[in-house]
């Protein structure tokens, strides 16, 4: 086993998938002081766990559109209205049309849309989840009998200021089955403006403490295949901390996105993997950055796309017993590129975001800021 201590602080990803960063607090109790059971992340053998399959093959469509921005909006209400409708009458028709979908993907803010401005104003327009726009899916989830997954800016109140992006997945009796944290943001992209949402990386210890280890990479074992579902983008190391937890669909929400990156990463972890992209309205500059929407199987092949702007549904079959059989996670040279991995330090330190609700930066300025003051590779000499 490669040293690990310090690949679990500084490559997170990599090495709480391979079960070797963190444990479930000792007691107290000096009469019981006997060390807690490390969490079982990984199986040493390579299996996964699973549940049975009700199906040998299985059917995913991906929903592709345009969202009305919640803050362009006549009311908050009346754009949640009128996105949940939007919302609705496409899932319908997936449902109508085609091949009866077993997994239903949306973008990453079909609801609220991507907003601009402060703190404040941003967390007008988030949703809570589950919330009555969870229940309304619910009601199509069940009438359809498929999974709903989709993306959302949303709070929480028990965490108080902070704006979470999170993936929900609604099952098909019409109930909310998991809540992804986005893992990490992307950083140094746009010089002098960061993403100001919080995630897993940025109060790792007190989401820890409170959701447990397991759910720093969960999969959601369905009747359909282990599944889960992340925002994160250019991140190969968390992709492969999802496939070490036993992933087989690798469901992906967007607004902007790179094709090469889900092909890449369904590719390098053996996995089927679909995203889905917002739309702009045509003509706009951002036109050219929507749509593109795709379906892709463990070789990286394409098995559906839609490489327009347009609102579109594409579909794809995965034969899913046939890849589960005889299957092992990926294999990963864990050992080989130990030495390097232990002496890298990671730019921005876990739990940067873990500040009182008064504390947290108010824009993406404001965060880049807060980077840079944190920046272990900036103020290494200070």
């Amino acid at each position: 086993m490669p040293p690990i201590r310090r690949i679990a602080a500084l490559l997170t990803a990599v090495a709480i998938a391979a079960g070797c960063s963190g444990e479930r607090p000792a007691t107290t109790d000096k009469t019981a002081a006997e060390p807690a059971k490390p969490v079982e992340l990984v199986r040493p053998d390579g299996t996964y766990p699973t549940r049975p399959l009700e199906k040998d093959v299985v059917v995913v469509k991906v929903v592709q559109h345009g969202v009305d921005n919640l803050q362009t909006a006549p009311s908050i209400e009346e754009g949640l209205r009128g996105n949940l409708d939007r919302m609705v009458r496409l899932a319908r028709q997936a449902c109508s049309t085609g091949k009866k979908p077993d997994f239903l993907l949306y973008n990453e803010f079909p609801l609220t849309g991507y907003s601009e401005g402060s703190r404040e104003e941003k967390l007008r327009f988030t949703i809570e989840i589950p919330g009555p726009e969870t229940a309304a899916l619910g009601e199509v989830a069940r009438e359809c009998d498929t999974y709903i997954i989709f993306g959302s800016y949303a709070r929480d109140g028990e965490w108080p200021g902070h704006i979470l992006s999170l993936n929900a997945v609604i099952d098909r009796k019409g109930e909310v089955a998991a809540r992804y944290w986005k893992t990490r943001n992307v950083k140094r992209l746009t010089p002098g403006n960061e993403i100001p949402t919080t995630t897993i990386e940025g109060v790792r210890d007190r989401y820890r403490e409170r959701y447990g280890i397991e759910q720093e990479f969960p999969v959601l074992q369905t009747e359909f295949g282990n599944i889960a579902v992340s925002t994160v983008q250019l991140d190969p190391f968390v992709f492969a901390a999802y496939a070490m937890r036993g992933v087989e669909i690798m469901f992906r929400t967007a607004t902007l996105f790179s094709p090469v990156d889900v092909k890449a990463v369904a590719q390098f972890n053996n996995f089927y993997s679909a995203m889905s992209n917002i739309t702009f309205p045509p003509g706009s500059e951002a036109a050219k950055f929507g749509g593109g929407s795709l379906i892709v199987g463990p070789r990286g092949q394409v098995l559906a796309e839609d490489p327009t702007n347009n609102e579109a549904i594409i579909e794809a079959e995965v034969p899913i017993a046939e890849f589960r059989r005889n299957r092992r996670i990926p294999h990963y040279p864990l050992e080989v590129v130990a030495p390097v991995f232990d002496q890298y330090v990671q730019e921005t330190p876990l739990n940067h975001m873990d500040l009182p609700a008064d504390q947290l930066p108010v824009d993406g300025k404001a965060m880049a800021e807060l980077i840079d003051r944190t920046s272990r590779w900036l103020n290494s000499g200070k």
